[in-house]
């Protein structure tokens, strides 16, 4: 279990200076986020527990390309979440509030684990949101393995590393991390939010590129295959000896590279 977080959050204690700071109240929320570059949009959604500081470098080396826009998550970050739940069925609508506050009919969008499974809701919910997407590290349902090592999070608690990580985006302290850790527990016995069936893939228009690490032990790659199988007009990379990060097994030039690509015209 350790292991498996630990890779996830590698990345994000880098930290780079954010773009200026901007939010909208959306869905009983205030929501953070920041903007690079200019052109299409493109929306850049982190793993739980983290915040929109997960993406640098990548947004600032997509940002000659692309206007840029990385979200902090409700209750992540300098987001508030007034109701203490958390879903991605909520964070998909939250996303799409954004968009409508922004004026962006369509979207390009990357999101990695819950950013990922973020954007499935997303794109099974409104398909017309999304032209293109990149989902990584990411699921369509917790299956008993997730379940299991989730379950190990709300008996045990979170190794340190990742503690640190989830304390490194909290700008409210403590409270927020720690109820960020109970959320994130709570995913061992949720039925009604990530349960999503490869019927529900079938619906998604977006062009998908579907990015998986060969070790992840979170979300075996029985998931991307299948999410492969479902999704009409989709990719699939499995990044070999690749955890639950994608950069475990490709690192960061590489990936910018092949979804740099991916996300062209």
């Amino acid at each position: 279990m350790n292991r498996v977080l630990i890779a996830a959050v590698a990345a994000a204690l880098a930290f780079h200076a954010p773009a200026a700071a901007e939010s909208v109240k959306v869905n009983g929320v205030e929501l953070y986020y920041d903007v690079r570059g200019s052109g299409e949009p493109l929306i850049l959604l982190h793993g739980f527990g983290m915040c929109a500081a997960e993406w640098a470098p990548t947004a600032v080396e997509l940002a000659k390309q692309y206007r840029v826009i990385t979200v902090d998550a409700r209750g992540h970050g300098r987001s508030t979440n007034p109701s203490n739940k958390f879903s991605h069925r909520q964070a998909a609508e939250d996303v799409r509030a954004l968009m409508d506050n922004l004026g962006i009919a369509q979207a390009r969008a990357i999101g990695f684990s819950s950013g990922g499974m973020t954007l499935l809701q997303l794109s099974t919910s409104h398909p017309d949101r999304l032209s293109k997407m990149v989902v990584v590290g990411a699921a369509y349902e917790f299956q008993e393995q997730a379940r299991a090592m989730l379950s190990g999070v709300a008996k045990d608690g979170l190794p340190p590393p990742v503690l640190d990580g989830f304390r490194k985006c909290a700008t409210r302290g403590d409270g927020q991390v720690k109820d960020l850790v109970s959320q994130f527990s709570a995913f061992a016995t949720s039925t009604n939010d990530m349960n999503l069936t490869t019927a529900d893939l079938a619906k998604v228009k977006a062009s998908t590129l579907i990015v998986h690490g060969d070790r992840d032990e979170f979300f075996p790659v029985s998931i991307p295959v299948a999410m492969y199988g479902a999704i009409s007009k989709s990719a699939l990379w499995i990044v070999p000896g690749g955890d639950h990060s994608p950069n475990a097994g490709a690192d960061d030039e590489e990936f910018v590279e092949v979804v740099g690509e991916f996300l062209k015209p």
